[in-house]
């Protein structure tokens, strides 16, 4: 595909790429067309890209080859559109620490290089989601009310808040693009109430789940047989309240697709498992 208007932001807005600079491009062989546009891109500017093409890994949060992990940590700066998400990964933590600045892009897609969330203006989103942060930063709990029946309450208190601002111009830096969004851990055990969940699960089709939390821990889980399934694959721990998130980007869609979906602007999301 010709390079793509969002490549081009990714790479000259969000990781500032710079001439010279040893650019990874990192991708499965589903996401081959936009690693190659990925790789356009940071030509482009100058830079030095490689473009390393894997299978599809199985799950997210798999390790990717032990070839690839030693390229990212080689690398200046690593752009990963992929199928399954490298973000919760040995190779990119060890990667972030390296110094590497890195844009994870699980399930992107190659309409989002041409509309919605990638194609904001990130120095405004950076504004947004930074107050969005200093707000969770400083109260100690959270209440949801929606029309639908949401109605959960949880700590804060002494946890400090992520701000997804696209904007990664710094060594280590890293976040997921389209970004835009402020998240927290609530305090461990501390969430009762329901959860009306009316947008996308990943990889779950259901809608209008609901989730009854009692001291943390989803308790009760109707709506949606498949969520009940995968939550009892990933063990005991899967059930706990692990993340509150706020959307904070006005371009981003809401879609089937949950990489751009929890950044619209005007919507919050929770996620289980492991803070």
């Amino acid at each position: 595909m010709a390079t793509a208007l969002g490549a081009r932001i990714a790479v000259r807005d969000c990781l500032r790429i710079r001439r010279g600079e040893k650019v990874l491009v990192v991708t499965d062989q589903q996401r081959l067309k936009i690693g190659m546009a990925f790789f356009e891109a940071a030509a482009e500017v100058g830079a030095k890209p490689l473009l390393v093409v894997m299978q599809p890994l199985l799950r997210h949060g798999e390790e990717p080859p032990a070839q690839v992990a030693r390229l990212m940590r080689e690398a200046d700066v690593v752009l990963a559109p992929t199928t399954r998400s490298l973000t919760h990964t040995k190779a990119r933590l060890e990667a972030t620490l390296a110094g590497a600045r890195i844009a994870s892009m699980p399930r992107i897609t190659e309409d989002m290089l041409r509309r919605g969330g990638l194609l904001a203006d990130y120095r405004e989103v950076k504004k947004l989601t930074l107050r969005v942060a200093r707000v969770l930063d400083r109260d100690e709990n959270v209440r949801i009310t929606t029309k639908r029946g949401t109605d959960l309450s949880f700590s804060i208190s002494g946890r400090r808040a992520h701000a997804d601002t696209g904007i990664m111009h710094k060594r280590g830096d890293f976040g997921n693009l389209p970004a835009g969004e402020a998240f927290i851990a609530p305090v461990e055990g501390s969430a009762n109430g329901v959860v009306v969940v009316d947008g996308p699960v990943p990889e779950v089709e259901d809608r209008d789940i609901v989730i009854e939390f009692k001291n943390g821990v989803a308790r009760r889980i109707e709506g949606s047989r498949k969520l009940v399934s995968m939550l009892r694959a990933a063990g005991k721990n899967a059930r706990w309240l692990a993340e509150f998130g706020i959307g904070t980007n006005p371009k981003a869609r809401l879609s089937s697709n949950v990489l751009e979906s929890e950044k619209v602007l005007g919507t919050c999301h929770i996620a289980l498992g492991d803070n």
